[in-house]
Order: structure tokens, then C-alpha cells, then sequence
């Protein structure tokens, strides 16, 4: 196999911090390889140090001769001026790129709805980001390197993007690079991973699933190893607490060494664990939305919905880019009036809103992060504990100095997550959120994860991350042209219906307003199981996935407990081993029911 490009000992300062230190790495042909790290560790910048963008301070990076890498940033370089059809194509003759038909699929598949004559200044920009991003497709690159290409594409685009690049190159020719913090995406598309942290780039085989289970083995083994020393910490502290005229018989050495085991023992706290927040109870009403229609008077969005949101409902909203989330959402929370039929908000809903723009912090901007927490309430209980804004914050990654820090200087992920703060903090009892996980690196979308999966009151979420989706909404339902319909098939289901659509529409056959209903919606390929009973599954999946994850932090607690124990008392030790034994035995068996249910779902 050979090499594409590489780099040799690259190492390169910024005047703040050192962002790579001696990083030697190579990209072979038939490498399909996913960049994850924390949002300012490097990701975008190791892109343009291999792509020749940008120059290391020390080493090398080499490119075979010849080799033609195209890089997708995070910013274009589009011409305001100039047409659609000229950034996109360029003085390519009409009968060349619409003769071939790999390009035809990527225009088809990214910007069939972008007017081909507009110009470029006109545009949306998300409308904007697809153009740039068919415009890099349409080339022949032997190495492509994206960065963050799922952002303003909806479910159906990132799908459409996902086969494309999986096919684009045949096995063992080509090359990707792709920065994202969509984590189905990586999946569907990498067969190995860079993780970029403290200056440094550590190689993992298989996707990202195969990069997770890898790096929590590793974590699990530098645990095993720290718990053994703070056992030997704890021994030695217990030795030397038996009197002072016992520590003078003792070897100086051996209190010496003592101090040292201590000296850097990180505290028991993990400070990137949001734990759950109180809210208000909702009563028995929550939202009751019944045969409406709305819109505007020149443009109908929603047509006959109904949809029906109870205490503690996890749902999450589908639909590509203008299918009418954002109409759907107003009307909810009574923003909206429709033009026909009804919503019944419960008196008890309080609704807690974090928008994708974050129009929010807008009066915000000049004030500290300390200054906004100041208008909340100075304590919260938290699992019995008293805890302030500050502590929870911190919790999500942010240290005590950056607290100081203000608004208008935060980055885009920095804003997120403080935002999502305050929506909590608000205790609100119904959650609506838009695009959650914008500007996130997947480790804070995990945090973010964890802390939705406890969530205990009713959670509307929108977002074209279909892992975020699928692991904190119980059911989804979709905008198709109008209508709102539920698919107990998840974004699987709904990807089918949207091509169905799009199939029928080419064909100028019934429109989607003619399909059946959500209570007609199919089952799924080959699964043989009634909506009813599918919909039963899933909730026990659900369900299940909670108590393993309640047994697991139990099992985690006994053997923490463990420490404790006096190491001299043999039977409290064998107590504490059988109450762990049994703990892990609960998990197993919860794991077990797990399996047999979702093979049941898959069917």
C-alpha cells in the first residue's frame, strides 16, 4: 500500500500555546480516517499542515509527487459575485457536467433546491456551505480533506454524503480525512481514527465505535492503575497516622514516601459530569396539538397535524432543511398562531427553549459569565448536595478563570454549552432544543448526552446528528411535506420515506400528502411486528439502557467503597467483594435482556 502524504516530526507554536510537538504521521492510499479531539486542539490545523496551508515552525510534511488534495475548511473562499453555476462548475461546458454522472448525483444530492443562476452573495449560509462543498466533489482529488462537512446539511444530505464518499474511490485507491463531530457519520464512513490532544496525534483502528471502545480500555486500565495507588496512598497515610511517637520509630524514607504517593493524587470529583437538575412537575396536560394548519398567508408550512406531547415524552423531530421544524416548534410553544385548528398548552408548562442561533444571549454580550449567573438563583440542590451555578458550569468544561470571561469573546461551542446551562437553571419542565450539538466536540456531546438521558421531564429535540437523535429521543416523528408522521423506524424509516417521496415526485406520481398516515406508517423491512408491538420494544430498549446505566454507577459506587474499607479487616473486605460481585452479576444479567430485546426489534 502506498503512501500518499505524511508528515516528520512537526511541531508548531502558536503565540498563546503549542499546539503539535514531534508528530510523525503518514496517510496511504485506501485510508479512510476520522480527526476527533477537543474543540481547540488542532483538528482544523492539522488539516492545513498536511494539506501545505499552513507551515510548521519544525519538520517536514511530504506529498508524492504529483498527489492532488483538495481541502474543505470551515470558511470558503466564494466569490460573492459570481453565479451558483460558476462557483460550482467554473467554464465547464454544459454538455460535459451534465453528461457525467457522478457530477449530476452531486448536484442532485447537495444543492438541488440552490437556484443555479443566483449569486453567491445571496445565498443562505447553509445554502452557501453546500454549494463549496459540490463545488470540491465535483473535482478529482486523489486525498480529500473535510472539515466538518455535515454542518447545515440536513439527515437526508449527510446520508447522500456518506455513500458518496464511501464509493467515490475504489477499495485501497483514494484517501479521506474528515473532521467531524457527527459520530454516525464517522461510523458510516472511517475505518480509523486520530484522536489530537495534549500536542499529539494517537492512531486507533476501526471507526469510531471500535476509537470509543478502545480509549474507555485504556482509561479503564490507567483507573485500575490509579485506584492501585491510591490504595498504596491510603495503606502508607493509615501507617503514618498511628501516633506520632510510632512515625519517629519509622525510617525517615519511608514517611518521605509517603507524601509523595499523595502529593498528585487528582481529586474524586469528575468535574465534566453535569448531574441532574430539579425541575417543576408537569400535570396530567402538557401540549395537545390538534388538526392543525399553519404558515403564512403566501406560504402554508404545516398541513392537518396533530400531535399529542405528555409528561416525560422524549420525542425528536425530523425533517430536511425548510420542511417546517422551526413553524412546528412556534406553534408548540404558542408563538405561532395557527390558521386552523387548535393548541392546548397544560398551565403547569413551563418551557425552557435553546435556539440553533442562540438569540438568547444576545443582551448578553458585554457582560461576564459570572454576571449573567449572578440573575439565577445562587445554589441548586443536586443528588441532596447543595451546588452553585459556578460548580455546575465547570462541570461542562468550562475552569473558574474562564468564568471572567466575556460573552462576546466566547467560542461557538463556549456559548452552547453555557447556554444550555441556563436554560436548565431555569427549571423548566418541557425542553425544546434546536441543534443542541452545533460547535460540540464528541467528547462534550457526551456530557451533553448524559446529561439529556436523565432528563426528567418532556424533551423536544431537532437535530441532523442522527447519533444524538437516536441515544436521548424515544420516538421520532417527521415533517414530509407538510405532515406531520411518526416512524417507529427511526431516521432508517424516515430516510426511506423522504427517497420514496423524492422517487414519486421525479415520476410525478402521488404526492406524500397522499400517503397513509403516522398510524399506517410500515413496520419495517422483514420485521413482521406491528407498529404497536415495535413501538412496545423500543421502550423496553429504552428503559433497559436507563437501568443498565443506574446498575453500572452502582457497581461503579461499591468499588470506589472498596478503598475505604480497612485494608486489616478480612471479612469487611469479603463482604464489600460479594456486594461488587453481586452488583456486576445485575449488570450482566440487564445486559443480557438487552441484547434479546433489540434482537428481538431488529427482528
Amino acid at each position: 500500500m502506498a503512501i500518499l502524504l505524511g508528515c516528520d516530526a512537526l511541531t508548531l507554536d502558536f503565540p498563546t500555546k503549542q499546539v503539535f510537538h514531534d508528530v510523525t504521521l503518514g496517510v496511504d492510499e485506501g485510508d479512510r480516517i476520522g480527526i476527533v479531539g477537543k474543540n481547540g486542539d488542532g483538528k482544523s490545523t492539522l488539516l492545513a499542515l498536511l494539506a501545505g496551508a499552513l507551515e510548521p515552525d519544525e519538520g517536514r510534511v511530504t506529498h508524492r509527487r504529483d498527489l492532488a488534495v483538495g481541502l474543505l475548511g470551515q470558511r470558503d473562499a466564494l466569490d460573492d459575485a459570481q453565479t451558483v453555476h460558476t462557483a460550482v462548475v467554473g467554464d465547464m461546458p454544459a454538455y460535459e457536467w451534465a453528461a457525467s454522472p457522478r457530477i449530476r448525483s452531486i448536484l442532485d444530492g447537495l444543492i438541488s433546491d440552490v437556484p443555479w443562476e443566483a449569486t453567491v452573495g445571496s445565498l443562505s449560509g447553509g445554502q452557501r456551505r453546500r454549494v463549496d462543498l459540490a463545488r470540491l466533489l465535483i473535482g478529482d482529488w486523489d486525498v480529500l480533506m473535510l472539515d466538518e462537512p455535515t454542518n447545515h446539511l440536513d439527515i437526508r444530505s449527510i446520508n447522500w454524503l456518506a455513500h458518496h464518499l464511501k464509493t467515490r474511490w475504489q477499495a485501497g485507491a483514494g484517501a479521506l480525512l474528515v473532521v467531524t463531530h457527527d459520530r454516525w457519520f464517522l461510523d458510516e464512513v472511517c475505518l480509523s481514527m486520530w484522536e489530537v490532544h495534549d500536542r499529539a496525534v494517537e492512531p486507533f483502528e476501526g471507526g469510531y465505535s471500535a476509537y470509543i471502545l478502545q480509549r474507555v480500555e485504556r482509561d479503564r486500565l490507567a483507573q485500575v492503575a490509579e485506584e492501585r495507588r491510591r490504595n498504596m496512598a491510603r495503606k502508607e497515610l493509615a501507617w503514618l497516622s498511628r501516633g506520632a511517637q510510632a512515625r519517629s520509630t519509622k525510617p525517615k524514607f519511608r514517611v518521605e514516601a509517603a507524601r509523595a504517593l499523595i502529593a498528585d493524587v487528582p481529586p474524586l470529583r469528575n468535574d465534566l459530569e453535569l448531574k441532574r437538575l430539579a425541575v417543576a412537575r408537569l400535570g396530567k396536560q402538557v401540549i395537545d396539538v390538534i388538526d392543525v394548519d399553519a404558515g403564512y398567508p403566501d406560504h402554508p408550512v404545516l398541513e392537518d397535524v396533530t400531535w399529542l406531547i405528555g409528561a416525560g415524552d422524549r420525542f425528536g423531530l425530523l425533517g430536511e432543511n425548510g420542511a417546517g421544524k422551526s413553524t412546528m416548534i412556534d406553534v408548540i410553544q404558542g408563538k405561532l398562531a395557527p390558521t386552523a385548528g387548535r393548541v392546548k398548552i397544560g398551565q403547569t408548562v413551563r418551557f425552557g427553549v435553546l435556539s440553533q442561533q442562540l438569540d438568547e444571549l444576545t443582551p448578553y454580550l458585554d457582560s461576564t459569565i459570572r454576571e449573567v449567573l449572578s440573575h439565577y438563583k445562587r445554589s441548586y440542590l443536586i443528588d441532596g448536595k447543595e451546588t452553585s451555578p459556578e460548580k455546575l458550569l465547570e462541570r461542562l468544561g468550562f475552569t473558574t478563570q474562564q468564568l471572567w470571561s466575556r460573552i462576546a469573546d466566547l467560542s461557538g461551542g463556549q456559548r452552547r454549552r453555557l447556554m444550555l446551562l441556563l436554560t436548565i437553571l431555569d427549571e423548566p419542565n418541557v425542553l425544546i432544543l434546536d441543534e443542541p450539538g452545533n460547535d460540540l466536540d464528541t467528547d462534550m456531546l457526551a456530557i451533553v448526552e448524559d446529561l439529556l438521558d436523565g432528563w426528567p421531564g418532556t424533551l423536544i429535540l431537532v437535530t441532523h446528528d442522527r447519533y444524538l437523535m437516536e441515544r436521548v429521543t424515544d420516538s421520532q416523528y417527521a415533517l414530509i411535506d407538510g405532515r406531520l408522521r411518526h416512524v417507529p423506524g427511526g431516521v432508517d424509516e424516515y430516510l426511506r420515506l423522504v427517497e420514496a417521496t423524492r422517487a414519486k415526485g421525479a415520476q410525478g406520481g402521488a404526492s406524500p400528502a397522499s400517503e397513509p398516515s403516522a398510524d399506517a406508517a410500515p413496520a419495517g423491512p422483514s420485521s413482521g411486528l406491528s407498529n404497536a408491538e415495535r413501538q412496545r420494544l423500543r421502550r423496553e430498549v429504552a428503559s433497559l439502557e436507563r437501568r443498565i446505566a443506574t446498575a453500572r454507577t452502582r457497581a461503579e459506587e461499591l468499588e470506589a467503597a472498596m478503598a475505604e474499607v480497612d485494608p486489616t479487616d478480612y471479612q469487611a473486605l469479603q463482604d464489600q467483594q460479594v456486594k461488587i460481585a453481586a452488583a456486576r452479576d445485575a449488570v450482566d444479567e440487564l445486559e443480557t435482556q438487552w441484547l434479546e430485546v433489540s434482537e428481538q426489534l431488529e427482528g
